[in-house]
């Protein structure tokens, strides 16, 4: 991840459009800023929310509220609570979420 070329900004992620990608069950709401290669995202999981796909893409995720768990390929899986974070490069562990009760993050990939 280079961060080049950004100039200073602020974001009310209130402002930002709102995108729904709907998973295996429940939704997910994003708000996207792009910044170049960098995608910036605060998202919503609905409760009950399992992604439809196992994602390769590298994250910085820290969870803001809420629950989420994360199943990686081979069978292990994390929960992590608000105020916790997670970390991954690209094409290193296939993984994908899920939440019973709903969470929103704070995504940076």
């Amino acid at each position: 991840m280079d961060m080049i070329d950004i100039p200073f900004g602020t974001t009310d992620w209130s402002r930002v459009e709102a995108t729904v990608h709907p998973g295996e069950t429940g939704q997910a709401t994003w708000r996207t800023r792009e910044f170049g290669s960098l995608r910036v995202r605060m998202v919503d999981y609905s409760p009950g929310y399992l992604a439809d796909h196992w994602c390769d893409r590298g994250h910085i995720l820290l969870v803001l509220e809420g629950t989420l768990t994360t199943e990686l390929a081979g069978g292990e899986s994390v929960t992590l609570a608000a105020g916790s974070s997670y970390q991954v490069g690209d094409d290193t562990r296939s993984h994908r979420s899920s939440t019973r009760d709903g969470a929103r993050l704070f995504v940076v990939d």
